[in-house]
């Protein structure tokens, strides 16, 4: 059985076919119940694509969201500020909680659908109006679910704000209350490099820690022709931007996954003259846990460590960003036997390490988890739009997939005893 929507291109497209052969059919008639709703998730990602919201303003989208879930039955709980909400389903005293960030980025839509952003320099070009509406169509079916009674166990919903910004919205949810009694959390982020259809999974590292690091050099200034009876802030600079990195390469497990890239680096002017300030900016991503949290004060100490055979004077900025996502062994095998049962086994495959980071992993300080990764590309085709591009979009197949694999990963968690 499946459910019918007309594309742009005026084509029709089947949004969420039932399961291939293999899979195993889900009691509470998930196919029906995809089947009946599936043109009400696409139109409702769709009018989030529409209207984004940036990080720490998603007040309407959240609205929306909350009312929805009231519709269904069910009770959302609003964060503090509005712009969040967390809602259970079903009872229990163990919590298998699920989340998805709402926000959008500061960039400019550039495709032509119908669906394009309305909002100009913001846009969902992460995927994040997807994460939100297969969190929706869990809580709705799951809704479901719990009024006929097959639902045996609690499901929270987490509907995240400002995931892409420093400082990020999950310390924040974590601080209203959103891990009380929960005894495992699971999250899907897109991924255009694979086909709708496939997920991929992995256990241990799956996302890099990612901070920030600003040296401010200062000196006297001068001219360039007598560098000696002055710092040379430029060179200074340099010494940074080339030292830093491959002694940190040094000082570090080459196993642990570190690697500091500098971004932006300013220092005067004219030709001429030797300036009196200058800037490097780096990124610093890290796969390892330990490692990520002893950075702060190493690369502080190298930073300084070179400056100070130049003569200049440095001020080091290193700004937290988030830790690296970790995979529970234990919470993997359990989305990618329910991922298997959703869609198939030959539609898993294992993951790849990314370098990006994700504040998921702040909640995984707390609680073990798994994130995986939901292929949106159009299977067949060459054109990979990637994540933070313009032109991001997806083929709306995902959303059903999605949402199979992430009600099979709720009733297999809230059933097993393993969390």
């Amino acid at each position: 059985m499946t459910s019918a929507l007309t594309t742009p291109d005026g084509a029709e497209m089947a949004i969420f076919p039932g399961p291939p052969p293999g899979a195993d059919p889900l009691p509470g008639q998930l196919d029906r119940w995809l089947a009946s709703r599936g043109a009400e998730l696409i139109a409702i990602r769709r009018h989030l694509h529409a209207h984004p919201e940036p990080s720490h303003a998603e007040f309407e989208t959240a609205a929306m969201i909350a009312r929805e879930l009231t519709v269904a039955g069910l009770s959302p709980r609003m964060l503090p500020k509005g712009n969040g909400l967390i809602c259970d389903i079903g009872s229990g005293d163990r919590v298998v909680a699920f989340r998805a960030d709402l926000d959008a980025l500061p960039l400019q839509d550039a495709k032509d659908v119908p669906y394009r952003s309305t909002v100009p320099n913001v846009a969902h070009a992460c995927g994040h109006d997807v994460h939100t509406t297969v969190l929706l169509g869990l809580g709705l079916a799951l809704a479901q679910l719990e009024q006929q009674g097959e639902l045996p166990g609690r499901v929270r919903l987490i509907f995240q704000p400002a995931e892409e910004c420093v400082p990020s919205g999950a310390p924040e949810v974590i601080e209203a209350g959103a891990l009380a009694d929960v005894a495992a959390i699971f999250a899907l982020h897109c991924y255009p490099q694979l086909p709708a259809g496939l997920v991929g999974v992995r256990s241990g590292p799956f996302t890099a820690a990612a901070d920030t690091v600003e040296a401010v050099l200062t000196g006297p200034g001068g001219h360039t022709a007598r560098p000696h009876l002055t710092a040379d802030l430029v060179h200074a600079l340099g010494r940074v931007i080339v030292d830093v990195p491959a002694l940190l390469d040094r000082r570090v497990d080459p196993r642990a996954g570190v690697s500091m890239v500098w971004g932006a680096v300013h220092a005067g002017e004219a030709f001429n003259a030797i300036p009196g300030s200058g800037f490097a900016r780096a990124t610093v991503r890290i796969l390892n846990r330990e490692a990520w949290r002893t950075a702060p004060e190493l690369i502080t100490k190298l930073i300084r460590d070179v400056v100070a055979a130049t003569g200049a004077e440095v001020d080091v900025r290193y700004t937290r960003g988030v830790p690296p996502v970790i995979n529970d062994r234990m919470a993997s095998a359990v989305i990618a036997g329910a991922a298997g049962a959703a869609l198939g086994a030959d539609r898993v495959v294992e993951a790849e390490i990314s370098m990006g980071g994700e504040d998921f992993s702040f909640y995984l300080e707390h609680v073990p988890g798994a994130m995986i990764r939901l292929g949106t590309g159009k299977p067949g085709s060459d054109v990979k739009h990637d994540l933070h591009q313009g032109n991001f979009d997806v083929d709306e197949r995902c959303i059903g997939y999605g949402v199979r694999v992430m009600v099979h990963t709720a009733l297999a968690a809230v059933a097993t005893g393993a969390f």
